[in-house]
């Protein structure tokens, strides 16, 4: 069965960075278009950033372009969130997911992981 599993979330005082992972398992998420989510205590669940199939084309929400740069190297069914100049605002759970398309969606993704949580403090 096909999984996603997240991995590098913790606490981090603000302006510092954050590397998020994801690996996959037991799907061909290689020929998949992926993203990540984040969802904050009490608002609803976001979308953060997505990357095409084989890497080609990125796409970021505004409020983390510039400082988040999602990447994935598929040899190794792993997809990568680097997270600079962390703010309080960015706290949440941070879910990887993947969409049984080569192309990047703002949602309708298929396979979804438990999550990692990033805290960021002031």
């Amino acid at each position: 069965q096909a999984q996603l599993v997240e991995s590098g979330g913790g606490l981090v005082q603000a302006g510092g960075s954050l590397r998020l992972s994801c690996v996959g398992f037991g799907g061909t998420f290689s020929r998949y278009a992926m993203g990540w989510f984040r969802q904050a205590p009490g608002k609803e669940r976001e979308f953060v950033a997505g990357i095409s199939w084989n890497g080609s084309s990125t796409s970021y929400a505004d409020v983390v372009k510039g400082r988040f740069t999602i990447s994935r190297d598929n040899a190794k069914n792993m997809m990568y969130l680097q997270m600079n100049n962390l703010k309080p605002e960015d706290t949440a759970v941070y879910y990887c997911a993947a969409r049984r398309s080569r192309y990047i969606g703002m949602d309708d993704y298929d396979y979804w992981g438990q999550g990692t949580q990033v805290t960021v403090s002031s």
